[in-house]
This record gives C-alpha cells, sequence and structure tokens, in this order.
C-alpha cells in the first residue's frame, strides 16, 4: 500500500465512529418531536378539560322581559283570574234565584231609566249585608222592599256599588212586582268585582210605579 492510500484509509476509520454519533443524535430528535406532538394531540399523559360554549347572542331576536314587565304581567294575571272567579261565582250564587224575581229585577232596570233624580219610595226601601260565608265570598246586599201604602205597588230599586275613592264601580237593579199592601220582599243585590278593593253598596233610586 502507498503512503497515499494509506493516509486515506485512516482518515475514513476516523470519520465512521463521527457518522454513527451524528445519526444517533438525529434519531433521538425525531422521537422526542414525536412524543411531543402525541401529548398535544390528547395523549394519555395530560387530560384536556373542555369548556363550554357560550350562546351566539347575534341569532337572538327581541329584548328579554324586566322584571318589572313580568311583575306586571303577573298583577294583570292575578287580576283578571280574581274577577273571572268573582262573576262565576255571582252566576253560580244568582242561579238560585227565581225566574219570578230574575224578570222584576229587568223590569226595575227599564222602569228606571225613565225615573229622574232619586225616585218615590227611597223611604220603602232598606239595605242591610248578608254574610259573605252564605254567598261564596261575594259581596251581597239584602234589599227590603215594603209597600207602604194601601195599594198593591211594583217596585224597582238601583244599588251602586262604589270603591274607597267614591267611584261607583257596579251598578244592579232588583225589583218587585204587585207587592201587595203592607206586604214585604227581600230581593239580593249582588256584586260581580273581586273582593279587593272593597266596595261599599249605596242606595241610589227606588221607584214605585
Amino acid at each position: 500500500m502507498t503512503s497515499g492510500a494509506s493516509h486515506r484509509a485512516r482518515r475514513a476509520g476516523r470519520s465512521r465512529p463521527v457518522a454513527v454519533a451524528l445519526a444517533a443524535v438525529a434519531a433521538s430528535t425525531i422521537t422526542l418531536v414525536s412524543c411531543g406532538s402525541d401529548d398535544d394531540n390528547g395523549g394519555s399523559s395530560t387530560p384536556s378539560t373542555e369548556r363550554p360554549t357560550p350562546p351566539d347572542t347575534a341569532s337572538f331576536s327581541g329584548t328579554a322581559p324586566s322584571a318589572l314587565s313580568s311583575a306586571e304581567a303577573s298583577a294583570r294575571a292575578r287580576a283578571s283570574a280574581a274577577a273571572s272567579s268573582a262573576s262565576a261565582a255571582a252566576s253560580s250564587f244568582e242561579a238560585s234565584v227565581s225566574a219570578d224575581t230574575e224578570r222584576a229585577n229587568k223590569a226595575a232596570e227599564s222602569e228606571l231609566k225613565h225615573v229622574g233624580g232619586q225616585g218615590n219610595a227611597m223611604s220603602d226601601v232598606a239595605m242591610t249585608g248578608k254574610p259573605r260565608s252564605q254567598t261564596g265570598g261575594l259581596l251581597a246586599v239584602v234589599v227590603t222592599i215594603t209597600n207602604k201604602t194601601d195599594k198593591k205597588a211594583s217596585y224597582a230599586v238601583q244599588i251602586d256599588f262604589r270603591d274607597p275613592s267614591g267611584k261607583t264601580v257596579e251598578t244592579r237593579y232588583v225589583g218587585a212586582e204587585d207587592l201587595a199592601p203592607g206586604k214585604k220582599t227581600q230581593p239580593l243585590a249582588i256584586s260581580r268585582k273581586p273582593p279587593e278593593p272593597v266596595l261599599t253598596p249605596k242606595l241610589v233610586k227606588a221607584q214605585r210605579y
């Protein structure tokens, strides 16, 4: 072997361990990158926690009801339910009234349309309250009509129900037909309004005809 060939062989022998070492380092780097990628993709080393996604409010329409508007709607619903309940109770209570009494009440309303002032029979009429326990909680007034004349007569009576401010919120009519002299009858004037506010009955007109 010549001296030049011998020199090249020695250089090749020294380069081989270096190349092997570089290849090992490269392989180790590739392994580390691969492990890091596995962890980022949801590997078993570190569990991930999902967070709830907030709603997309851009797709909503209208506005949410405020607490005040909700309270107002609830109050209106309660008032409407109370009024409906009172009306139904009045209808049920009045269902026991005889057909003759109902006819007299309608005749009284018709008669009083033509009467000015208080009428001519205020002294023949009196009012007393009826216990609510007997009327299903309704405000009912016993109207006592007495024929104080010496002849048979018919009567028409108007009762107004007024709120605490004095405003008339309801009007009812009762009557008596062909009442004999000295006799009396006691029809009922029944309010269809809810228990609140408390109403006061007022004798407005009484006409003998």
